[in-house]
């Protein structure tokens, strides 16, 4: 950590930074301004390229060099130009302006922001700084995240566990088929991320090509679409001054529902740990507690679920109001998407956590048996089931009378089948039944998932 992140008034600057220093790539002001100065200069290639304006100029590929090569001292020029603007895309302008006219295209340096609003930069910029942060930070990520599980999901898809409902023993099933359970359930919702194209709009001030229409008397509908879809953004026909974020909104809503499934698992994980099933990998060298030495605290598990709650508050906030602006335009949405990276940045913090968390667990087989084998009751289900087969029409009566809120034993339960009035093969399948091999077809949804 360097000196200067002690002072980080964020800890997703400061104490975790090793984690998300990759986002700030993507979500800085530095990685805002060079996001920004790329529209401009994508835009400017454009026209000059463009046979519709009648330039047609060639060779034009070395103009990305304003923002290829931009950096921090770079940087510095363009928020010494907004001191003088106060207004930060005013001041992209400018600045484009005063590279372009060092060279061989400077006579064409009256064509940089050409019949632009702010927000025709802004939100073009902002929808390519979330798909690259998607693409090489967030979804590597999860991916790493949903293989690792699967991973473990596939090796353990036969190991008995005690199943719980409402807190109290119940049908087992197996360690192995509870985390495919997961893994299906964020590839699901990864899917749908992965489905979400962001909108973005050209339009100029209220979203009506106005000016536009006055200079050059073209299809101007298309060439926006065309320009925007070349960036990878799909084009928003109708708003006004801004685009109207629903596509953003509804992937952050995406991410919010993916946030609350690794909540569910650490949440899970948690339960798993404090009950014994899973044992934590100690490091020698780490202290689980100031007073307390023999302690392996999950902390991993809960840092996680702190950041996906800053997360998903956040979202909240985002879905909550980016998509109302008064009339043509308000600036309330330009404040809120600044923090674009912060969620991004706790997203990640969680990620990166429950990957740590996960990797330093195994399962206790000596808890998970013992367990198994303390609460023989759970084949109650399987018995009255079977006694239905074989047409009890007091089937569950029996089995409640027998074992609810009772402990019974492994050995009780079989001298009451040897009681029962059923088919000789159905009694000697209840007779060989244990709650270790009462899993059902875990296994095989294990498998079912992994070949779909």
């Amino acid at each position: 950590m360097d000196l200067n992140n002690y002072f980080c008034i964020s800890p997703i600057d400061g104490r975790y930074r090793n984690i998300t220093e990759d986002i700030s790539k993507f979500f800085s002001e530095y990685a805002y301004i060079k996001y920004r100065i790329k529209i401009e200069i994508e835009w400017l290639k454009y026209i000059l390229t463009s046979e519709i304006f009648g330039y047609n100029v060639k060779n034009v590929d070395s103009i990305d060099e304003i923002y290829t090569k931009f950096n921090l001292e770079e940087c510095i020029k363009v928020k010494d130009y907004e001191k003088i603007t106060n207004h930060d895309v005013k001041a992209i302008e400018y600045y484009v302006r005063e590279k372009l006219e060092k060279t061989k295209f400077s006579k064409y340096v009256f064509l940089v922001h050409f019949a632009c609003t702010s927000e025709d930069i802004n939100n073009l910029a902002q929808s390519l700084m979330i798909k690259d942060c998607l693409s090489q930070i967030i979804i590597p990520s999860v991916s790493e995240l949903i293989q690792n599980v699967n991973n473990k999901a596939i090796e353990y898809k036969n190991v008995a566990m005690l199943g719980h409902t409402h807190g109290q023993a119940a049908t087992p099933t197996t360690v192995g088929k509870e985390l495919a359970i997961y893994v299906y359930r964020w590839k699901y919702i990864l899917d749908k991320i992965l489905s979400i194209n962001l909108k973005g709009k050209f339009s100029g001030a209220v979203g009506n090509f106005a000016a536009h229409k006055i200079v050059y008397d073209i299809d101007w509908i298309n060439i926006s679409k065309e320009f925007i879809n070349s960036l990878g953004i799909e084009f928003n026909p109708l708003c006004a001054q801004i685009e109207s974020h629903d596509t953003m909104c509804e992937l952050f809503s995406y991410f919010k529902l993916f946030n609350n499934i690794t909540l569910d698992f650490n949440s899970d994980m948690w339960m798993y740990i404090s009950m014994g099933y899973f044992k934590q990998r100690k490091i020698d060298t780490e202290t689980g507690s100031s007073v307390m030495p023999h302690k392996v605290n999950p902390i991993n598990h809960e840092n996680s679920m702190a950041n996906i709650h800053m997360s998903n508050s956040i979202i909240d906030n985002f879905t909550n109001n980016l998509q109302i602006s008064r009339m043509q335009r308000d600036l309330s949405d330009s404040s809120n998407l600044r923090n674009i990276g912060v969620m991004l940045a706790h997203m990640l913090i969680s990620v990166k956590q429950t990957i740590i968390a996960f990797n330093k667990m195994e399962p206790n087989f000596d808890i998970l048996n013992k367990d198994l084998e303390e609460n023989p009751e759970v084949i109650a289900e399987a018995i009255q089931t079977m006694l239905r087969k074989n047409g009890y029409n007091n089937a569950y009566e029996i089995l409640k009378d027998f074992t609810r809120g009772k402990k019974v034993t492994l050995q009780e339960l079989k001298a009451f089948i040897n009681t029962l009035e059923i088919n000789d093969n159905d009694k000697e399948t209840l007779l060989k039944l244990e709650p270790n091999n009462y899993v059902g077809l875990s296994s095989e949804l294990v498998d079912y998932f992994n070949n779909i």
